[in-house]
């Protein structure tokens, strides 16, 4: 495949080196400054000489005018002319068909001074005053010339002209200086991009070859900070970014630990359980065998929960959801029976309103019945677990120790579990859950103390009171 050649050129640019880059843009720009400094000085200095020329040849010319008498052998005045390449002549209309002639008039008599360039209309409209003066370059025989013609006497004008030759030589003098000059700072831009591209980017080379190290080693210790420069505000990102990769890294290795502890138990207890029913089935009363199937359902059931929690919060793209409209009431009425089995020894006083709200009926089951679990776990034996739906807030409260308040903004988040938890079921995942259930649906949810002594997780959600109309399942991509 042919890449375009702009194309082609912008992307050799970007597998150029930083520095490289850095030292070609340098030499551009101060190449580009240079060459515009030079280009204006060299239009400077133009203007200017040929502004003083014009002025000297207009105070000339009348001054000659002033101190001529007769066109009869009357010669201008050394001092007129000034320098020996100026050439006088008088301009007359003698009525020809071109409408113009002149005379030679010098104090040097040879053939040289009597060479005039060629004159025209300018100096014939001068001769017949229609205009005050005139002044214009003419070449000649490869010659510039700046002329100019002030009024004589009616019909005839006195033309001074002055070769540019020597102005021509400072001219081409001073451009082959500034193009040496110009060649000079270009070359001298390069050398100081390299300087800037090697001195001033030193520091990010150094933070490259540190976040390579890290990637190379997964070692995450922060990197060391300089200055208040740019540089440092990216190495204080870094460093941001490394203690929440670290952060990260300890809440899943401490997932793990407590995954495989949630784990060994219940497969514990189910291999007891099988192996009891294998060697000893025959002598198991029937009461005995259900008991420990019963059991044995139980723990897989836990299972069951701690390894969809685990996969619901490990895939990094969820699936599509169904959306429909869902009775939030009997949504909690199947989460509150599936909870109650678990924990037969604690109360449920269940109050709950009418509110329908337009998500995913299983996700919203999940997510309540999480807050259930989690007021089952740390309620006392007897105790009784508190249920209210109001106004598309659920509020549950127990009757168990709390949550400290150091423990209150992060028991939402991923992998956490506060210190006292720790040695009681549960992954720390289930809340997170709820947190993402409550965000896909616009709602929130927050952890407060209760006033029956534990904590209160109130879980709002957007709806309406009233029963919407029924709709068929739609699944959003």
């Amino acid at each position: 495949m042919t890449v375009p050649f702009p194309q082609g050129i912008a992307l050799a640019w970007h597998r150029r080196s930083l520095a490289s880059r850095v030292t070609v843009l340098t030499t551009l720009a101060v190449g580009l400054v240079v060459a515009l400094i030079a280009i204006v000085g060299y239009f400077t200095v133009r203007m200017q000489l040929q502004s003083t020329t014009d002025e000297s040849l207009l105070q000339r010319a009348h001054t000659a005018a002033a101190t001529y008498v007769t066109p009869s052998g009357q010669l201008v005045p050394t001092w007129v002319l000034g320098a020996g390449d100026v050439r006088v002549a008088i301009f007359q209309d003698v009525g020809t068909p071109d409408g113009k002639t002149w005379i030679p008039v010098t104090t040097r008599d040879d053939a040289e001074a009597a060479r005039f360039p060629d004159l025209g209309s300018p100096e014939l409209a001068v001769s017949r005053g229609q205009v005050p003066y005139s002044l214009r370059t003419i070449g000649d025989d490869g010659t510039s010339y700046r002329v100019v013609a002030v009024p004589l006497t009616r019909g005839s004008a006195l033309v001074v002209a002055q070769s540019l030759a020597s102005q021509d030589r400072v001219l081409a003098k001073l451009g082959a200086l500034m193009l040496v000059l110009g060649l000079a700072g270009v070359i001298a831009a390069g050398f100081a991009g390299w300087g800037v591209a090697t001195g001033g980017l030193r520091p990010v080379r150094s933070l490259t070859d540190d976040v390579e190290r890290i990637a190379r080693t997964e070692d995450l210790t922060p990197l060391k900070v300089e200055g208040h420069d740019e540089i440092a505000r990216l190495a204080t990102s870094f460093n941001g970014m490394l203690i929440a990769l670290a952060a990260s890294r300890d809440r899943q290795r401490q997932l793990v630990a407590d995954a495989g502890h949630e784990l060994r138990t219940p497969l514990t207890s189910m291999r007891t359980n099988i192996d009891l029913l294998t060697q000893a089935g025959a002598s198991l009363t029937p009461e005995q065998r259900e008991e420990l199937l019963d059991d044995v359902r139980a723990q897989m059931e836990e299972l069951t929960t701690l390894i969809g929690d685990l996969v619901e919060l490990a895939r990094d793209e969820p699936l599509p959801p169904v959306v429909e409209t869902v009775e939030l009431p009997e949504v909690l009425d199947h989460a509150v029976t599936r909870v109650r089995r678990r924990a037969p020894s604690l109360q449920w006083n269940v109050s709950a309103d009418p509110w329908w709200v337009v998500g995913e009926a299983p996700g919203l089951e999940r997510a309540i019945t999480n807050l259930l679990d989690n007021a089952a776990k740390f309620s006392p034996d007897g105790g009784t677990v508190h249920v209210t739906l109001h106004h598309g807030a659920l509020v549950v409260d127990d009757e168990g120790p709390g949550i400290p308040e150091d423990d209150l903004p992060h028991v939402f988040d991923r992998f956490y579990r506060a210190t006292e938890s720790r040695s009681m079921p549960g992954s720390g995942l289930g809340l997170s859950i709820v947190r993402q259930v409550a965000e896909r649906h616009g709602g929130t949810v927050t952890a407060t103390r209760s006033p029956y002594g534990g904590a209160r997780l109130e879980l709002r959600l957007p709806g309406a009171p009233a029963p919407m109309p029924r709709t068929q399942p739609v699944e959003v991509s």
